[in-house]
């Protein structure tokens, strides 16, 4: 296996993905303009913007990074269910997350 090439000092860029975002009422603005462009610049493949749906449940929304325009590309939009194989496998019930800490 290759090392990856250090993009600055403690990071990798190919070791740097699924990132993932709550959004909150007030900084809209900025979790879905501001911070996207700050981390398709740091060179982050893959980044995830989570929202509180309609019906109360996670909405997962899921980007790549486009290499030719240095900006994300939306791969899909989540409910109920995440299931992805990259950047890693994951298959998430998100019916059972918000279950979670509900009575």
């Amino acid at each position: 296996m290759r090392t990856p090439e250090p993009t600055r000092p403690g990071t990798h860029r190919r070791t740097s993905c699924g990132l993932s975002k709550s959004c909150r009422p007030t900084p809209e603005d900025r979790d879905r303009g501001v911070k996207p462009r700050t981390y398709a610049e740091a060179g982050i493949r893959h980044f995830w913007r989570v929202e509180q749906g309609a019906d109360d449940l996670p909405v997962v929304h899921v980007y790549e990074l486009d290499p030719a325009t240095n900006s994300y590309t939306p791969t899909g939009i989540h409910r109920k269910k995440l299931n992805l194989d990259v950047p890693f496998l994951i298959d998430v019930d998100l019916t059972e997350i918000h279950r979670r800490g509900r009575p």
